[in-house]
């Protein structure tokens, strides 16, 4: 085969514009410094073409003045876009605005907000709030809602925790991740609207229920962190599963 042939765009005129080469005499002395240009970039012994390619006196070509010539023009793009102008929209939030937003709590409970709530108190607050998904005895939604149920089937301290169920306030590892959970998520469509205290009122009643803390214990941002959650040292079971293989009915838990 010969050497690959270089494509060149006609040049279009219209009584408004010059496409993209110019003509005439302007053209001749545009053309003059493509050419040099390239020559500057090519290898020795390599002759230039107009598509930016080298080609080489044995006739094979070369990328060099092609690779040049393209980050050239990336460089000045990036140049341009970086100096662009603004448009005026949005703004830089405040810290207010961004507190709203940073409302995760951690193991250590120390973003945990002012507020206290025992699981009396919860008991009011779940009636009302969230026994019509989760069901009056937090046996769980049934159709359409199906919320999940939120006390354990069998009583007594020992039970597994893996094997109750996805039950939150029995599996979490720590208590905080149920505060967590039902500040950020619930009640459902309706999440942000619980106070500080009633958050802690319904993760007390939901501890209570599933046999982690006393009836009587008082939450707040320093009793919650220390209650002792069954599941806190365990990790989930992994199953006998081989690469490849299908992957196992109601796995992860």
């Amino acid at each position: 085969m010969g050497a690959p042939r270089c494509l060149r765009r006609r040049t279009v005129q219209t009584p408004s514009r010059v496409g993209w080469a110019p003509s005439g005499a302007e053209g001749d002395d545009w053309r003059a410094r493509t050419v040099s240009a390239v020559k500057s970039t090519a290898a020795p012994g390599d002759s230039p073409s107009f598509c930016g390619v080298g080609r080489r006196a044995g006739g094979k070509v070369t990328l060099v003045s092609a690779l040049g010539v393209f980050a050239v023009a990336m460089l000045t793009a990036g140049a341009a876009l970086a100096q662009g102008p603004t448009y005026g929209v949005g703004r830089t939030p405040t810290p207010e605005e961004l507190g709203a937003w940073d409302i995760s709590i951690g193991p250590s409970g120390e973003e945990l907000p002012p507020g206290s709530g025992t699981a009396g108190e919860g008991e009011r607050i779940y009636r009302i709030r969230c026994a019509g998904c989760h069901g009056r005895e937090l046996e769980g939604g049934r159709a359409p809602r199906r919320a999940p149920r939120l006390v354990k089937s069998e009583p007594g301290s020992d039970v597994d925790p893996w094997a109750a169920g996805r039950i939150l306030p029995y599996r979490s590892p720590y208590a905080t991740t149920v505060w967590d959970y039902i500040n950020r998520g619930m009640p459902l469509y309706q999440e942000g609207s619980l106070t500080a205290d009633q958050v802690y009122a319904l993760t007390a009643f939901l501890l209570y229920r599933n046999e982690v803390i006393a009836e009587d214990l008082v939450l707040d941002a320093e009793s919650l962190p220390k209650v002792e959650m069954p599941n806190r040292d365990g990790w989930a079971p992994l199953p006998d599963w081989e690469p490849r293989s299908r992957r196992l009915p109601g796995y992860p838990f």
